[in-house]
């Protein structure tokens, strides 16, 4: 073999000794960050952002018992309360990514109540169906600080009984097409340690789009022989929520939201033919929300934590333990 010939092999073991070089230190430096990637269920009360590609699709079955220890009157000092409104309820929600930027999602909430003295629901009742669509406008960017931003628009449809109820315990819904708007704000934040935090910052705002006819018995807390009309008054809520990841699989997660709602309009005459024309009190409350988040992969995970409702005015004083499991497909 002349020089020239062995000149290029040398030549081309170098390049491909380097090209291997290159390859695997590319491998070993993309492996640890790809290991490093937060896997995420989500905290049990805020909302989730827009799916990230199209076709995307997301179902997260929500199981919650809330059961009231006392309530709050105007002045937000808390009192026993007997008999107490239990109820078990499963809220599920489902997501798909129409585009890399907008998603559409819609909850299925099917309840069942019950209170002493005063008997339990003829059966699971299936409630009002809010379907949203969600706009991503910003996309993240954590280096600069950049949060993610979404806007929710929606309507809540009346699917719920409210009205010739059977039962009080029946009426699970308004009888109104609710529009629903929300900001969404998520970000991202490494730790030292190479723990990941998530924050969410949201606000939602509600108001009826029509007044409901109302007969007998209704969610309204009207009684029988009534004929008239009700209309739920404008509600929110604000609130933020913090992950922190302990390691890929376990996350710690929590909470903060306060509730507020103008009390519901009721206008018609009483079965013994008196008009009546009253508006219900706002109420207005505050709750933390702490939970578990176990993942098994990016796609598969489950959360369970309770709602506690510590201050508010006209409202209950409960805990609401839940647990819910995320799939991702």
């Amino acid at each position: 073999m002349n020089q020239t010939m062995m000149g290029i092999l040398q030549k081309a073991q170098t390049k491909s000794l380097f090209y291997y070089g290159v390859t695997i230190a590319f491998l070993a430096y993309t492996h640890p960050a790809q290991a490093q990637q937060q896997w995420y269920t989500g905290s049990l009360v805020s909302p989730a952002s827009a799916k990230d590609h199209a076709g995307d699709a997301g179902i997260e079955p929500y199981y919650t018992y809330s059961q009231p220890i006392g309530y709050y009157d105007a002045h937000g000092i808390s009192h026993p309360q007997h008999p107490r409104q239990q109820l078990f309820s499963n809220s599920t929600m489902w997501k798909y990514g129409i585009t890399d930027y907008l998603s559409i999602q819609a909850h299925t909430v099917i309840s069942y109540g019950w209170k002493r003295n005063a008997g339990h629901s003829s059966g699971p009742k299936f409630g009002d169906f809010p379907v949203d669509l969600i706009w991503r406008f910003l996309n993240p960017d954590p280096k600069r600080y950049i949060p993610g931003l979404n806007l929710f628009a929606g309507v809540v449809f009346p699917t719920g009984d409210y009205s010739r109820l059977g039962h009080g315990q029946d009426g699970v819904g308004a009888g109104s097409y609710v529009f629903r708007t929300a900001l969404l704000s998520q970000s991202t934040y490494q730790l030292p340690g190479h723990h990941a935090l998530r924050l969410r910052v949201w606000n939602w705002f509600r108001r009826a789009l029509n007044a409901a006819a109302l007969r007998d018995t209704t969610s309204y807390g009207t009684m029988a022989g009534f004929r008239g009309k009700g209309r739920p008054g404008m509600s929110g809520q604000t609130g933020f929520s913090l992950e922190y990841g302990v390691n890929r699989q376990w996350v710690l997660a929590v909470d903060v939201a306060r509730d507020w709602a103008n009390g519901s309009r009721v206008w018609g005459h009483t079965r013994t033919g008196q008009y009546m024309d009253r508006t219900g009190s706002s109420s207005g409350d505050w709750q933390v929300a702490p939970a578990l988040e176990y993942n098994w992969n990016a796609r598969w995970g489950v959360i369970a934590g309770a709602s506690v409702y510590y201050a508010g005015h006209n409202t209950s004083v409960k805990i609401a333990p839940q647990v819910a499991i995320n799939t991702v497909f």
